[in-house]
């Protein structure tokens, strides 16, 4: 067995726990670089509501952070692009011999930098999309469950409801059938893991009172720093609601605002309340992870606790310690 000559440190839970600002601090005691794991971030031109406070490449204090603005707000951006980009990213980190610090709350971006997703890159299918985008939810769930009955009945509640999720399965069934030999390949997918790295999961967890307090003064906030003005330049900028990226939380919540006549109450009571379901399905996907361990920001000390579980393990000897 290999020795472990890389180190990886993993900063995930839900919104609303402080993931970045510990994720800067543990970089600065640590010699590390931040790599974002939020899928709103990508998005050039949004960066109110997605909360990106620090300019990417000088970061916080000089420690940079990679994975913001990746793709224009027109643009339908994948896993896979952030996969073959942050991929590279992580690489170069260890070649300067820093450590890259993944940090962020969307798990399936997670998931594909450590343990690899088998479809990552089965492309997408125009031709599918468009004539699925014409089907209901329920004739889309019955359709997969005619393609793939086991990934029809693993779906969650949430999974089930979710239009977009559904013709993305239902793409990689379709693809599935017509390349059942190339599907083994897909399935060895390289991911930035391998026996010589070490990984280190750290996971923040709140009480729902605190994330709910934690939610609203954030989006407060970001209505405060001008977000209805970013909504407004995007679609200067022809950026329609039906792009991917004004999907995204605060942002789906603007179109009823803007064309609806949502009061600026219910618009702000929207966002809040989805951004809290929104933590229950991250919970929900990172409890499933038994590698994290997790520290409430309620704690005393969790901080500190956390630096010091970092430093025993960032401390110790590669060469001693197996892969």
């Amino acid at each position: 067995m290999e020795l472990c000559t890389k180190k990886l440190l993993v900063i995930c839970g839900p919104t609303a726990t402080g993931k970045t600002s510990l994720g800067f601090s543990l970089a600065k005691k640590f010699n590390g670089e931040i790599v974002s794991a939020d899928s709103r971030q990508v998005y050039k031109h949004m960066d109110i509501g997605t909360g990106k406070e620090w300019d990417p490449l000088v970061g916080e204090a000089g420690v940079k952070i990679w994975g913001y603005d990746l793709a224009e707000p027109s643009e339908n951006y994948s896993v896979f692009q952030y996969f073959k980009s942050m991929k590279f990213v992580i690489s170069d980190i260890w070649q300067r011999n820093k450590l890259p610090i993944i940090v962020g709350g969307t798990g399936f971006y997670i998931k594909s930098l450590i343990d690899g997703i088998a479809t990552v890159d089965v492309p997408k299918n125009e031709n599918l999309r468009t004539s699925l985008e014409k089907m209901s939810i329920d004739e889309l769930f019955n359709k997969l469950a005619d393609l793939d009955g086991s990934k029809a009945a693993s779906l969650n509640s949430s999974d089930k409801k979710n239009s977009r999720r559904l013709i993305r399965a239902i793409e990689i069934a379709v693809w599935n059938t017509q390349h059942g030999t190339q599907k083994q390949i897909v399935e060895k997918r390289k991911k930035v893991l391998d026996k010589n790295v070490d990984l280190l999961i750290i996971g923040l967890s709140a009480s729902p009172l605190k994330i709910l307090n934690n939610i609203k003064n954030r989006v407060d906030k970001r209505i405060n720093e001008g977000f209805i003005l970013e909504v407004e330049n995007l679609l200067r900028m022809g950026v329609s609601w039906q792009h991917q990226s004004m999907k995204s939380l605060g942002y789906k919540e603007s179109e009823a605002f803007f064309k609806k006549g949502l009061t600026y109450e219910e618009f702000v009571n929207q966002w809040v309340n989805n951004e809290i379901k929104y933590t229950k399905r991250q919970m929900t996907w990172f409890k499933k992870d038994k590698r994290i361990n997790w520290f409430d920001i309620d704690g005393i000390n969790f901080h500190q606790k956390i630096a010091n579980l970092v430093n025993k393990w960032y401390s110790l000897d590669k060469h001693d310690k197996k892969g």
